[in-house]
């Protein structure tokens, strides 16, 4: 399954996500089974120990999870990937410095310095041998771009061996230029560009957050192919919001 999963994702296929913030299973369960083809487990804003992610990775079953960690810490790589997450997406990530850090953390030696344990990765050590010969070639990373430095570097960056995308954080993007929330003003898109372009000249994945399927229609017109489309929170809330509103006009409707 992650082979598979890290395959379609190099070869460029439309893969599309949900965040998935909350600490429930359940939350995980519903997302897998209405089509997504991997979700987006947020430990660095939801309330997460590495504990709920393996639980949410277990509830997800053959949907894979990509875990943004909450910062490019070795121990949170070591063990988000051991718990049985398909990638990695570390946040703020704004130099090739870091990436090269991170991708060494990501790796088995020769290729890097990531610690061997027996975990459910690992078939708690049933199959410690078969994914040993296969984690590093199966094992996605993902940086996130999310602040201005990262933009003045990301041809660096993306021409880091190991990488495997960059995923643009428009929010975060935008409050680093100065223009909290306006992902139409000229500075986002034009940073957004750059991005984009610098991953597709690297040959490797360029992923973005949209808000709203309309946000990621755009966003795969442009050329992304890694979407995550909203959160579980905002579904909740939209939700919710829209059943109150319907209700409200059909009450006012039968008067």
């Amino acid at each position: 399954m992650q082979r598979a999963f890290s395959e379609r994702l190099r070869a460029g296929q439309q893969l599309l996500a949900t965040v998935i913030s909350i600490a429930s299973t359940e939350v995980a369960e519903i997302a897998a089974r209405s089509g997504y083809d991997w979700l987006f487990i947020d430990a660095e804003h939801g309330p997460l120990s590495v504990a709920t992610v393996q639980a949410i990775l277990q509830a997800g079953g053959d949907c894979p999870g990509i875990v943004r960690i909450p910062a490019a810490d070795p121990v949170w790589i070591a063990q988000a990937l051991d718990v049985g997450a398909a990638g990695i997406l570390v946040p703020q990530v704004r130099d090739s410095d870091q990436v090269r850090a991170i991708v060494r953390a990501a790796r088995y030696p020769p290729e890097g310095e990531r610690g061997v344990g027996v975990a459910r990765a690992q078939g708690y050590g049933a199959s410690l041998g078969e994914y040993l010969r296969t984690a590093n070639r199966d094992t996605l990373v993902l940086i996130q771009a999310e602040h201005r430095d990262a933009v003045e570097n990301i041809e660096d960056i993306t021409a880091v061996p190991g990488l495997d995308g960059v995923l643009i954080g428009p929010f975060d993007l935008s409050a680093s230029l100065g223009v909290t929330g306006q992902l139409d003003h000229p500075l986002v898109v034009e940073a957004i560009a750059r991005v984009l372009a610098a991953c597709q000249g690297a040959g490797i994945t360029a992923a973005i957050f949209a808000a709203t399927p309309e946000q990621a229609r755009v966003h795969a017109r442009q050329g992304f192919t890694l979407i995550a489309i909203s959160t579980d929170t905002l579904a909740l809330v939209n939700s919710m919001r829209s059943s109150l509103a319907l209700f409200a006009q059909t009450q006012g409707s039968s008067c």
